[in-house]
């Protein structure tokens, strides 16, 4: 018999009713924390996992195709065999799929991770490569818990324009090789491919078109018997599943030596590229990620996967528009792209080698088209120059350097450097001098500090000093050691000039650092100005 006061069963969901029975047979405040737990998993999980999964299915299928070839490439840049880019994808997308930050986010490994291995492989070999992966994780994860992701607010629009454009550009420039020194046939396949992919949709958006332009492109050529370069030539697949080992390098302070400097790398353009991508999914989806979860995730990512015998990674956002195109917003996709490429290698190995590059070249392409943004060109007339030359410095430094973090840290500085210009010319000063000529009162306006404070000093006349002079700053902060030099560097000049000086309206802030750090109020002030 249910408790008074208890819901009517029929006014519950599933769910409810379930909790509504242990209800009956716990205490009170036992049964509602149960249930509140209960529902609350239930209903992380279907909005996490179990939303629209066929699609979620057919999205991680694509993405697991176009992983392949990308793997097995990143692996020969590295210098490594193919299955140590191969198992780092399926380790990577799947560890992150449970405990990254952002839903429906590709992560893999990538070209930005492999060019920085090259060395360490070369040099040391494959096991000190695992050992920096596990390093890389590790840091990745200390920079999660001290919530680094918030750094992401510092990143201009400009910026994650350029960064995006760039990469839109690097994925076609990849492409050529697959299209250099071929016959007709295989841009005719790539020309049907694009053809499948943009007009498919007319018929029905049930199904990815990407996915219906690989499997067709696949049949074509493997009934038709043309000779094109498939994704067998790429590289040997594994046969077998990847296991658990640690790497085998000496526990001392000389391996450290030798691996610190490539796991930091590693762990900053890692996150970098993965919290930029999280970014730009984000806007895709029109949701929100937890930045400094997807830290986290990316570390404990790449802290398995170097266990795992595979190399590190970060999230591809080539992929992870393939994969928001094809429709998905869970968690799903990204897991099962990652199970599925492991079944697609191990279990359909034989099948995959037979896959055309030409209908992986037509996805990759449609990528590229789809991830640029076509209405930055546009804008280039429309918005401010400094937002303009951010973007495009952007750009040209990412695909002259195939280096992301250098693009996007030039257009950090240049945008924290135009910031700074455009704050500094906003600074106003006015006077007023009495009738008589013997005192005068400057009125700062605006912003103090090291890019405006050179203008500040040079607003006051040195010359034709009056006997008092006030300098009111009521409306005006003074933000660093700098601005607080230059009103020192005023009151001196002008007490030199045998003025007495009164400083007024300092707010607290301000006046906190005058206290701390000018010289100008106290008895010794000759002396340090001198």
């Amino acid at each position: 018999m249910a408790r008074p006061g208890a819901y009517p069963p029929e006014t519950l969901s599933e769910t409810s009713k379930v909790c509504a029975s242990k209800a009956d047979r716990a205490p009170p405040i036992a049964s509602l924390v149960i249930c509140g737990l209960e529902m609350r998993f239930s209903q992380r999980l279907r909005r996490g996992w179990l939303t629209n999964i066929p699609t979620e299915l057919l999205s991680g299928v694509l993405v697991a195709l176009a992983l392949i070839p990308e793997a097995i490439g990143f692996s020969i840049v590295a210098g490594v065999d193919p299955k140590v880019g191969l198992y780092a994808s399926f380790s990577i997308a799947c560890v992150t799929a449970v405990v990254g930050g952002r839903p429906a986010m590709i992560s893999a490994a990538t070209a930005s991770t492999a060019v920085l291995m090259i060395t360490l492989v070369r040099d040391h070999g494959l096991q000190y490569l695992f050992a920096a992966t596990v390093l890389m994780g590790v840091i990745q994860i200390a920079a999660g818990t001290l919530r680094l992701g918030l750094l992401m607010k510092f990143v201009s629009r400009s910026v994650i324009t350029g960064f995006v454009n760039a990469l839109a550009i690097l994925i076609f420039l990849a492409q050529l090789p697959q299209l250099s020194h071929v016959g007709w046939e295989t841009y005719a396949m790539v020309g049907a491919g694009l053809a499948i992919i943009y007009l498919f949709p007319y018929v029905t958006r049930r199904v990815p078109s990407a996915l219906v332009s690989i499997i067709v492109l696949t049949g074509f050529t493997i009934f038709s018997g043309i000779k094109l370069r498939t994704v067998g030539d790429m590289g040997e697949l594994p046969s077998s599943l990847p296991f658990f080992a640690i790497p085998q390098v000496p526990f001392t302070l000389e391996t450290l030596r030798i691996i610190l400097p490539y796991s930091l790398t590693l762990a900053a353009v890692g996150l970098l590229e993965s919290l930029l991508t999280a970014s730009i999914v984000d806007d895709m989806t029109d949701t929100g990620s937890d930045k400094n979860r997807e830290c986290v995730g990316q570390g404990v990512a790449n802290f398995v996967t170097g266990f795992l015998g595979a190399m590190g990674g970060c999230a591809m956002i080539g992929q992870s528009v393939i994969n928001v195109t094809a429709g998905a917003r869970t968690r799903l996709s990204t897991f099962f792209a990652g199970a599925f490429l492991l079944f697609l290698i191990v279990v359909l190995g034989e099948w995959v080698k037979q896959i055309p590059m030409a209908a992986l070249v037509a996805v990759m392409i449609m990528v590229s088209i789809s991830t640029f943004n076509w209405s930055s060109i546009i804008n280039l007339r429309s918005h401010p120059l400094s937002s303009s030359v951010v973007m495009l410095a952007t750009v040209v430094v990412v695909v002259a350097t195939r280096d992301l973090s250098m693009g996007v840290l030039t257009g950090v500085v240049l945008s924290g450097v135009f910031f700074a210009a455009k704050v500094a010319r906003l600074l106003g000063i006015t006077t007023d001098r009495s009738e008589d000529g013997r005192e005068i009162t400057y009125y700062i306006t605006g912003q103090v500090f090291f890019a405006s404070s050179n203008s500040l000093v040079d607003a006051f006349d040195y010359t034709d000093v009056p006997e008092r002079v006030r300098i009111d700053v009521s409306n005006a902060h003074f933000w660093d050691i700098t601005a607080i030099g230059a009103l020192d560097d005023i009151v001196l000049k002008l007490r030199r000039h045998g003025a007495k000086v009164e400083v007024i309206g300092l707010n607290e802030a301000s006046a906190t650092m005058v206290e701390r750090f000018a010289t100008h109020h106290k008895p010794t002030a000759e002396r340090h100005q001198g």
